[in-house]
């Protein structure tokens, strides 16, 4: 058991089950609490969630895109650091999420060691 002074939820919201697992395992490795959700609308619905030390948002879902889950956290004044993965590497969409003062932002195919960097440096800062 992780001494430390209490749990640390991460919410991955992505439309891929087979990410959504992998990424479980790679989070509780790390001695994280992983939430899955398969969409944002799924992840906006929760009412029980509990207060997320960091998320990670697929940027394409089907529904409500990453992006824009992203902004309706920001205009309800959520400043959990968000994380952005995504496995289609779009410049302006990266410019995008960049710009919404994302954490990160990774590709699908980055190593899970950057993105638990990222999550490590983002809590940090918090």
């Amino acid at each position: 058991m992780s001494s430390s002074k209490h749990n640390i939820y991460i919410a991955v919201v992505d439309d891929d089950e087979s990410l959504c697992r992998s990424m479980s395992r790679l989070l509780r490795a790390a001695h994280f609490q992983p939430i899955t959700y398969l969409s944002a609308e799924a992840f906006l619905a929760d009412t029980k969630r509990p207060r997320f030390d960091c998320l990670l948002f697929d940027i394409q879902l089907k529904g409500m895109s990453g992006l824009e889950l992203s902004k309706r956290l920001s205009a309800v004044n959520d400043s959990t650091p968000v994380i952005f993965i995504t496995a289609h590497d779009d410049h302006e969409v990266q410019a995008q999420a960049e710009a919404s003062g994302c954490a990160g932002y990774f590709r699908k195919t980055d190593s899970g060691a950057d993105v638990l960097a990222a999550i490590h440096n983002a809590i940090s800062l918090k």
